[in-house]
């Protein structure tokens, strides 16, 4: 996000205040909302209305996606992004003539093809693309083989199901026994596309454990263990704290649905840890940040205890439009009352074709009347810095601290 952009969205956000009911703004009119108060980005006005937080300033939640790096360790962004486009809703009734495929990889066993059906005995993991761009299901006995079902993980190729060999086990991401619904939602309106309960390991064939520019630091500071995916603040062999992002760029792509992920957050100023549906397009980044929050910031997005260590307490859902820098749709600071590094919350989002609902514990924080149509991709991460401030000496390291996700899960629309 530019510097131009970090300012007006700052300015806009002074102006608000914390708490208050759920907020809704339509494309065009585009809100940064806190509490009750309301600021039109569109016209560069602000419209507030006092409250009782009036007086309490809120740095904007900055652009979580990269603008052009120029380096390696300063984040280059490829010239050109294999990111899927918008998958196809609609199944044409017979397939387009196909050129022949490459041939299956090991351990893989070509199935349909693009529009057919994949048909096996069991319970398999059935991939769908082509080359090395796939997005993966798990199903049994038979799965459409479609961009409907699974996204387009490679946009213009004529794709490809391949059927692995071996029966799904435990580590695979397979719906879990029951078939939990969205919180708070009509379970009738749903059927479950991913879950992670991380109770079998970190799953390399669904996550990667650094962000697309980047070089992975070799420092770990993540794990899976006691049903959980932590990820903690810790300083490297420099002795400086270090971004740490798991995602599912290039395995698991999505559009429309609801995405929901529980967690309990990290203490200490600097943390930043976030949970967003992204992709990268060419040189559009559209983002859509579920829960973003920063400990380290100003009341009331943190407080300290008695020994100086700063817990999160607000946290803002932020949408970015992503055709270009620091194309804001709309944010909101939301101030939950209580200290989100105490226990697990749920925070989610209901992606409709032409709406966006946050929620925080099954309640309404936001609505925004916009369109995104681009396939997005998981996100879960531990960043530093923005509104949370530089990470110091009393900033906590290690796993006791940790950015602790107990599940991930997304649901398609019936």
């Amino acid at each position: 996000m530019s510097a131009l952009s970090c300012a007006c969205a700052a300015v806009l956000l002074a102006a608000c205040g914390g708490g208050g009911g759920g907020e809704t703004a339509a494309e065009g009119q585009t809100a940064v909302s806190s509490g009750t108060d309301i600021v039109q980005v569109a016209d560069v006005a602000v419209a507030s209305t006092p409250s009782a937080n009036a007086n309490q300033t809120a740095a904007a939640p900055a652009s979580s996606s990269p603008a052009a790096p120029t380096s390696t360790s300063a984040a280059t962004t490829p010239a050109t992004s294999t990111a899927p486009a918008t998958p196809a809703v609609t199944t044409p009734a017979t397939a387009p003539a196909t050129p022949a495929a490459p041939a299956a990889s090991e351990g893989w066993t070509r199935c349909a093809t693009e529009y057919g059906t994949c048909s096996f005995t069991g319970t398999k993991q059935v991939r769908y693309g082509l080359n090395d761009k796939w997005t993966y299901q798990n199903a049994t006995g038979s799965i459409a083989c479609n961009n409907a079902v699974f996204g387009d993980p490679s946009p213009g190729a004529n794709k490809v199901c391949e059927v692995s060999g071996a029966t799904v086990v435990a580590t695979q991401p397979a719906t879990p026994t029951g078939t939990p619904s969205p919180y708070g939602q009509d379970a009738n309106a749903y059927t479950m596309t991913f879950s992670d309960e991380f109770n079998n390991g970190f799953n390399t064939s669904v996550w990667n454990d650094k962000i697309w520019y980047e070089t992975g630091n070799a420092t770990k500071n993540y794990t899976v263990e006691d049903g959980k995916l932590k990820i903690w603040p810790q300083r490297d062999a420099s002795g400086n704290f270090f971004n740490r992002t798991i995602d599912t760029d290039g395995k698991y792509y999505q559009t429309y649905g609801y995405f929901e992920i529980e967690a309990k957050l990290p203490v200490g100023k600097g943390t930043w840890p976030a949970f967003w549906l992204f992709n990268h397009i060419g040189d559009r980044r559209p983002e859509m940040d579920v829960m973003e929050a920063y400990a380290g910031g100003a009341a009331p997005w943190g407080f300290k205890d008695a020994n100086g260590i700063a817990h999160p307490q607000a946290y803002a859902p932020t949408v970015w439009k992503g055709d270009y820098e620091g194309q804001l749709v709309g944010t909101r600071q939301y101030d939950t009352g209580m200290d989100l590094s105490a226990g697990f919350h749920k925070y989610a989002v209901k992606w409709e074709p032409n709406k966006q609902t946050y929620y925080f514990n099954g309640k309404e924080v936001l609505t925004l009347n916009t369109t995104f149509s681009d396939p997005m991709y998981l996100m879960l991460d531990l960043w530093f810095g923005s509104a949370s401030g530089t990470p110091d000496h009393t900033t906590p390291q290690g796993k006791q601290n940790s950015f602790e996700i107990n599940y991930i899960r997304a649901w398609r629309f019936k």
